[in-house]
């Protein structure tokens, strides 16, 4: 597990190397085949480098160090500062999801049933376009599995059945 000051110098590191190669986090993306979210994850030891992904990063990042590109590769410890609230961009992000939560809820009710979006099986984006205004708008995209909240029969729950076999 990494400690927080640990944790903190390691993310350090990558935004440097990330700083080093000029390259946005959509230029990284495009190059992994990633989302640009994920891509920003990764650099923030919000997610775990896959193996099949470390050789990509290394090409889109060729100063990134091979002991920064092993401590991706393990499991991050995910978590939030919060004092990031006090941020504005993501105060007004907590603010919308508030705003319109219980709205988005009841959607995702009539349409898939009772449950939740997964935020594990989840894809997120960030994407620029122009307004018909012509001004530019900031586009937030989640993409969540669906999964139903389950009835919780005693026959359906594994745990039980072995106790009820094994006496």
């Amino acid at each position: 597990m990494e400690a927080s000051s640990g944790k903190a110098t390691v993310v350090g590191r990558l935004q440097a190397a990330k700083h080093k190669s000029g390259k946005s986090f959509n230029q990284i993306a495009q190059e992994t085949g990633l989302t640009n979210v994920y891509v920003a994850q990764l650099l923030r030891r919000q997610a775990q480098l896959k193996p099949d992904t470390a050789p990509k990063i290394r090409a889109a990042l060729p100063d990134l160090p091979e002991d920064l590109v092993q401590e991706m590769m393990k499991p991050p410890m995910r978590s939030y500062d919060p004092s990031l609230i006090q941020e504005p961009t993501i105060y007004r992000l907590n603010e919308a999801v508030m705003h319109f939560g219980e709205s988005i809820k009841e959607i995702i009710n009539e349409e898939f049933g009772d449950g939740i979006m997964s935020a594990i099986d989840f894809y997120c984006s960030v994407d620029k376009v122009k307004g018909v205004d012509g001004k530019d708008r900031a586009v937030v995209t989640f993409d969540g599995k669906y999964l139903p909240y389950t009835e919780q029969k005693v026959e359906h729950m594994v745990s039980k059945l072995n106790l009820h076999e094994e006496k």
